[in-house]
């Protein structure tokens, strides 16, 4: 076959049926191409810059790559094989999804370049295809298949989203040099004036009683994990979903200050804070932006 009928870059071999042994492998150019743009973000991963990362000529790569989209398909998939499965489906379903989207989360959050080149057509590349083998896997017992390209699908976008979020974020903070603290310092007067407006109830609402703001991003995560995760619950078999504790059933409530566990007392109501310290700066901030009489 010539280079223009290999659809993909996965039915192009690695090296000719004949000549002189490669001096690289695809995995050495992958690897090279994933520090660049660890590095210096996703656009410097040229092939000339990639070339004299290894210390070879730039037209050389072509003999291994043909193009840039066959590179970014070899980078995407060689990430894709840090997201660790090895045991999944394990008989556990709640416990393997949470693996598998932790370590999909953790992956985005080393490589935020990955946010710019994911794309809505799959690659099949051999790493995917073992995602998509034990992931799907969890759940293919329990659900039809169509059920389980929905499911799938549910926590896919949300670990995605949470993790474009995160990375969004701490591109803000690079690029404007304000903390998320420091940017509700310099937003307080404003905030305080559309609460002071009587407008606005539902965002009055979120400003002085939701938690989710006050969260670490790991906590907002996780937060919002074990709700998509009750949610797949709901859809799954009865008698899978009534062995399957939800979060409310299993864990302490957390601080709405700093997300640390908040047992639940013995009587009385559920606390919020986990101390007193979390207690007071809660007040500190409901009266920075409180309106004011």
């Amino acid at each position: 076959m010539t280079d223009a009928e290999y659809p993909n870059i996965w039915m192009r071999p690695e090296r000719p049926a004949r000549g002189p042994k490669p001096a690289y492998s695809r995995a050495q150019i992958t690897e090279a191409a994933i520090r660049v743009a660890d590095a210096e973000g996703i656009e410097a991963a040229t092939m000339r810059r990639i070339a004299a990362e290894i210390g070879a000529g730039a037209m050389s790569l072509y003999r291994y790559v043909p193009g840039r989209d066959d590179l970014v398909a070899l980078m995407a998939d060689h990430l894709m094989g840090e997201i660790d499965v090895e045991g999944v489906p394990s008989g556990d379903w709640r416990a393997d999804l949470t693996r598998y989207a932790d370590g999909t989360r953790a992956m985005w959050l080393r490589h935020p370049w990955i946010a710019s080149v994911q794309r809505a057509l799959p690659g099949f590349g051999p790493n995917q295809m073992r995602l998509i083998e034990r992931a799907m896997g969890v759940l293919d017992p329990h659900v039809s298949i169509d059920e389980n390209l929905s499911l799938l699908g549910i926590l896919n976008g949300y670990v995605e989203t949470a993790a474009r979020e995160e990375v969004s974020s701490a591109e803000e903070v690079r690029r404007s040099g304000l903390t998320a603290a420091e940017w509700m310092a310099r937003s307080a007067p404003y905030i305080r004036r559309l609460l002071e407006s009587g407008e606005y109830p539902i965002f009055t609402k979120i400003v002085l009683e939701a938690r989710q703001p006050h969260l670490s991003h790991d906590d907002q995560y996780r937060y919002g994990l074990e709700r998509v995760l009750d949610c797949i619950a709901a859809a799954l078999p009865a008698s899978l979903r009534d062995k399957t504790p939800t979060r409310d059933e299993t864990a302490d409530s957390t601080c709405v200050v700093c997300g640390d566990p908040v047992p639940e007392p013995s009587t009385g109501r559920p606390r919020k804070y986990c101390s007193r310290a979390c207690r007071q700066r809660a007040y500190r901030a409901r009266k920075e932006t409180a309106p004011r009489e």
